[in-house]
């Protein structure tokens, strides 16, 4: 696996996915310019919603650009981590202990991995997600819900993620 230890772990064709998208995006940069200056033209820019429009798909195209470039430069990249220890990448499944008999089954990563898979997908930013990082098959760790609620969960099982 490539290593960057900052970023979010990906999948080799989640990461491909996103760097066909944002290739797309940065070719499309010349059309959305044409499309400004055509609206530009028909007119009063203060009632012209065409030009309006066009600037805010400009504006929301120009960010997920930025986003992207900014996620895929800090994203590592490559196989799954080992199973030994929860990690970003890691298929988690735990048990509720209000409920031994109530498990989830998870993938600890980023959204952008969400498309390339049927698991839920965490954040290990998450309350739940933070709590388990580090921790291994049997361990019983405690966090605080986004409410404030404590809840506390076995994790069950741990794979690597094979999207």
């Amino acid at each position: 696996m490539s290593q960057n230890n900052s970023g979010a772990w990906l999948s080799k064709d989640a990461h491909d996915r996103l760097t066909a998208e944002l290739e797309e995006l940065i070719a499309s940069r010349p059309a959305m310019a044409a499309e400004i200056n055509a609206r530009r033209e028909e007119g009063d820019l203060r009632e012209n919603g065409g030009y309006h429009a066009a600037k805010e798909e400009q504006g929301k195209m120009e960010s997920r650009i930025r986003y992207l470039q900014d996620f895929l430069r800090t994203a590592q990249v490559g196989d799954a981590p080992s199973a030994n220890e929860v990690a970003a990448g890691s298929v988690v499944t735990v048990a509720f202990d209000d409920d031994p008999d109530d498990t989830e089954t998870f993938l600890l990563g980023s959204r952008e991995i969400a498309a390339t898979t049927d698991l839920t997908v965490y954040s290990p930013e998450s309350a739940l997600g933070a709590a388990i990082l580090g921790h291994a098959e049997g361990d019983t760790v405690t966090y605080a819900t986004p409410t404030g609620a404590q809840m506390k969960v076995t994790i069950v099982k741990l794979a690597q993620f094979e999207g």
